[in-house]
């Protein structure tokens, strides 16, 4: 008698994700998750050297790219998509910069938080929605309670994650009946390292201030 081969079960290939913001933070703790449910990742930020580090830790691909420049995003997208399609972006690139009244804001820094915050995740978005539309897949945006409500000294940081959010929410009703899911996470007060020390321009006392009422609270020395 003839023995019946069995047919090889081939394994799915691994998803992957582009995470932007990732050289801190959430952006280094998405990656981390990711990486740890079998994710293929792509991370990237503009500091090479952390980027780097990640990548020793955690296996994951990066790059260095500025998304405030379109240059630097396009050679981004094309670095990416040498290794073949994502299946979900992470837009967590952003941050806040001051904490001065609407009336004494500095307006260069409201225009370098929309750049980070908004036309970042603008940029890769569209540079990566066609894939998705054809194959389907996530895209991610992490605003902030601050894109739901305001509070005093917030209006720039405020009006930039407002205005995140409402990229999101319009491509929702834009997509309804694509294979496309658009995610908002809208984190509230978290310790990183970096948040609170690039708002007050490297005043350590008081970013460590910000957290200091908080129940169970964890401040980041390094």
């Amino acid at each position: 008698m003839s023995q019946a081969t069995a047919t090889p079960v081939s394994s799915p290939a691994p998803r992957r994700a582009l995470v932007t913001g990732a050289s801190t933070g959430i952006g280094a703790a998405t990656v981390r998750l990711l990486r740890a449910h079998g994710w293929e990742v792509f991370a990237t930020a503009r500091r090479s050297q952390r980027l780097a580090a990640l990548s020793e830790e955690t296996g994951c691909a990066w790059g260095a790219a500025d998304l405030q420049q379109p240059a630097d995003v396009a050679r981004l997208v094309e670095q990416v998509q040498a290794d073949g399609p994502v299946d979900a972006i992470v837009n967590n690139a952003g941050g806040a910069l001051g904490a001065d009244p609407v009336a004494e804001g500095s307006v260069e820094e409201w225009a370098t938080m929309y750049e980070r915050n908004v036309l970042a995740a603008l940029r890769i978005t569209q540079a990566f929605l066609p894939q998705m539309r054809e194959r389907g897949g996530d895209l991610v945006f992490l605003t902030s309670t601050a894109a739901h409500d305001t509070y005093p000294g917030g209006g720039g940081y405020v009006a930039a994650k407002h205005a995140e959010r409402i990229i999101a929410n319009t491509l929702r009703l834009e997509l309804v009946g694509e294979p496309v899911r658009v995610i908002e996470i809208a984190p509230g007060m978290v310790a990183t390292a970096e948040f609170s020390l690039n708002r007050y321009h490297g005043d350590k006392d008081r970013a460590a201030a910000v957290y200091a009422a908080l129940p169970n609270r964890w401040w980041p020395r390094t």
